[in-house]
């Protein structure tokens, strides 16, 4: 077989959660995914020397790293988190309960059983009857245990503190906070140094990102997404500043050099975001190497990667390789993701055993090897989040990335290169002198620019770069007084960091997350620190959210009993009439270019029986050739149904109750597939005594992998009681 070469880049990435007014911080992520994540993905990768990685840093990230790890960063989830219990106000009470339990429930607060009891008292007694009923023992122990679920696995597994403290799991002291206080601040001040270290020792090579993680494209000319796209909606006038592209990327080498002691020679440009203009910038600018998705390599190919039943790609040669672009007298290499690889990391291992899942990606690399013909090696680029997937794993995975650092490690028909080493190891490879515009989102920038919320924040900003761009040339030419003069500098900060990504991401119907609101406001935060730093008045508009927040799906309780016969269809339209509803909107974990089957859910119940009914996309359930939907039904015991599907028709189904199998034809159960799926759980097979709700999770599954989840999240809770028009609830 040929030998693989390769080339995984993990992408670290935290927006700028800092309010350009007060300072502070309105959103912790970086600080506990710096605490979670970013020191243990390097503290792993070192226990395997001959396998070699790229990080890509953020550096508005790594900036926040720096004040997070100087102690002096003004975080207010920070102060409420190690306040003394005793002494905590309203508005500490009311961060505790905002922030506390925004964690992976599954996987990180299931740790600790007080942690779940202080969550369902939440759900139990509603948010104001737990501010007035919670004592301080409640609060101390919320406190500590909010924290301790955000350390580092090692951490938890071997320091002397952290792991007294995970043993104990409650009934904390005053001390244990602040020893805990005393080991997040020790732990964070080791993140950076780590990257640096392993990188002086040549196992990893750090890459970077424009400095506040703009879409480089789209600042050069945003009408370069109707080029992507022709359908997307126009912004008019454009946004034209490609001078922003050039600073982004200039303070990105700048801080990089300084952090970490050379200029980075490889790009991950936000979000795989590329167009000749853009290329040609950081090429001019020194870099050597660039990376982006399959898809963009596609269109400027004209060709397909479709993959057949063993994932493999056809054309992989075209993909299995960098290429080396010439844009005018300068030249810069491309890798071009694995998108289907990159994902199974992103969004599927998670729900597998953690050895199967490292052998299934050994193999499928191996399977590629064998099936790349010529004589050059297949240069494999798996590019993905590095940090956000792991909540959804068990034990942060760390014990898939071992299992499969090791597979790799241990077998000589691939080497594990970082990409500049990949580059030199590839020998000749082919040339281009253009690139299709667009992200590794579809080819497109959709995301970005392609709704109404997205065009209206471009406005906004356009308005305030033509705004700045006047000012300037204005101060240039009169020369103010100095007491008269407008703070450019500090207008020109707050641009750039409201051209970053991350706040388009959340606008439009595509995402959407529990602090929707407060990435909007900080948008429009920066966007009105420019006129203040101007001395300009700031529009109206910017007082105006632009996030339509009430359109977030959520889940909707029954209002009436339901009257359902199985049978595949919505016999009538009073059928599910007063069903509990969830709208499976896609959110931060969505697999992006895999077509989805599930629309909606709709849930609810009669005295005997629970129905279930999924309502499939436009694509509908026959997009999947072979198929099976897992719905898993939680209440004491657990009850787990299988239906197999082909071309949209159920072939065959079994249910079990807590690990024994029930009769096919048991009267107990019954369900159809149609143009919908219905499914009914008699009440006689739950064990419901105590249990004031039934938590409901499906998934998707082909080929042996789960490929949708229904929710991301893990479950959704069916409450009891006659009140929710459910089953009453049995005393304990």
């Amino acid at each position: 077989m040929s030998r693989v070469h390769l080339v995984l880049l993990w992408h670290m990435h935290q927006p700028l959660y800092r309010d350009p007014t007060t300072n502070r911080y309105i959103l912790p992520w970086t600080r506990l995914h710096a605490l979670k994540d970013y020191w243990g993905m390097v503290r792993t990768l070192g226990e395997f020397p001959s396998f070699h990685a790229t990080f890509n840093v953020v550096p508005s990230m790594a900036e926040q790293i720096q004040e997070y790890a100087s102690s002096k960063s003004n975080d207010p989830w920070v102060d409420a988190a190690f306040k003394p219990a005793a002494k905590l106000t309203k508005t500490n009470h009311e961060e505790i309960l905002d922030r506390a339990f925004q964690v992976n429930h599954e996987n990180l607060m299931s740790r600790w059983p007080r942690f779940v009891h202080l969550f369902q008292q939440l759900q139990n007694l509603g948010r104001e009857r737990a501010l007035a009923q919670f004592n301080v023992r409640d609060w101390r122990d919320l406190q500590l245990l909010s924290q301790l679920a955000w350390m580092d696995e090692e951490y938890l597994v071997q320091d002397t503190v952290v792991s007294d403290l995970a043993r104990r799991a409650e009934n904390f002291t005053e001390e244990d906070k602040q020893r805990l206080h005393a080991k997040q601040a020790e732990l964070l001040q080791k993140v950076l140094p780590a990257y640096r270290e392993l990188a002086e020792r040549g196992q990893i090579e750090l890459s970077t990102t424009p400095f506040f993680h703009p879409i480089l494209p789209l600042l050069c000319d945003s009408r370069i997404a109707r080029v992507a796209n022709p359908h997307s909606p126009e912004l008019s006038p454009p946004f034209r500043f490609p001078q922003d592209a050039h600073e982004q990327l200039l303070r990105a080498r700048r801080y990089h050099e300084k952090l970490f002691g050379r200029a980075p020679d490889g790009l991950w440009p936000s979000e795989g975001s590329v167009s000749d203009e853009a290329l040609a910038i950081a090429a001019d600018m020194g870099f050597r190497w660039f990376a982006t998705d399959e898809g963009i390599l596609g269109r400027t190919r004209n060709i397909s990667f479709w993959r057949d039943g063993a994932g493999v790609p056809e054309n992989t040669h075209e993909l299995y390789s960098p290429w080396r672009f010439k844009l005018g007298d300068k030249e810069i290499v491309g890798f071009f993701r694995d998108h289907y690889l990159s994902d199974l990391i992103g969004f599927v291992y998670a729900r597998m055993d953690a050895n199967d899942a490292a052998a299934d990606f050994h193999r499928r690399l191996r399977l590629i090897g064998e099936r790349t013909s010529g004589d050059k090696p297949a240069t494999v680029s798996v590019i993905l989040d590095g940090e956000n997937a792991w909540e959804y794993y068990r034990g942060g995975g760390r014990e898939f990335l071992k299992h499969l650092y090791k597979r790799i490690s241990d077998d000589p028909e691939i080497r594990a290169l970082t990409a500049s080493e990949a580059i030199a190891a590839a020998g000749e490879m082919g040339t281009l002198e253009g690139i299709f515009p667009g992200s590794w989102i579809n080819a497109n920038f959709d995301i970005w620019i392609g709704s109404s919320e997205d065009i209206r924040a471009w406005e906004l900003l356009r308005d305030a770069r033509q705004t700045y761009a006047e000012v300037e040339a204005a101060s240039r030419v009169a020369g103010p007084e100095p007491a008269a003069a407008p703070n450019l500098a500090a207008a020109y900060d707050s641009l750039l960091a409201a051209e970053g990504s991350d706040w388009c991401w959340w606008y439009g119907p595509e995402h959407g997350s529990e602090n929707d609101r407060e990435f909007d406001e900080l948008y429009r935060k920066h966007l009105t620190q420019v006129y203040v730093a101007l001395g300009r008045e700031a529009p109206r508009a910017l007082a105006e959210p632009i996030k339509k927040i009430g359109l977030t799906p959520q889940v909707t309780p029954p209002t009436d009993w339901l009257h359902v016969f199985v049978d595949g269809r919505v016999s009538s339209y009073f059928e599910w009439l007063g069903a509990g509803q969830f709208g499976a909107a896609r959110r931060g974990a969505a697999m992006h270019g895999q077509p989805y089957a599930v629309g909606e859910l709709f849930f609810g119940f009669n005295e005997e029986w629970l129905f279930v009914r999924l309502d499939p996309t436009r694509e509908g359930f026959d997009q999947l050739a072979d198929c099976e939907c897992r719905l898993v039904l939680q209440a004491g015991g657990e009850i787990k149904i299988s239906l197999r599907l082909h071309a949209g028709k159920l072939i065959d189904a079994s249910v079990e109750k807590d690990g024994v199998e029930i009769a096919a034809n048991s009267a107990k159960f019954a369900t159809a597939i149609g143009k919908v799926i219905e499914v009914g759980v008699a009440k006689e097979l739950f064990s419901l005594r105590g249990q004031r709700a039934i938590l409901l999770s499906i998934s998707l599954w082909r080929g042996g992998l789960p490929v949708e989840l229904v929710p991301q999240e893990g479950s959704i809770e069916l409450r009891l009681g006659e009140e929710n028009f459910a089953w009453p609830v049995e005393p304990a």
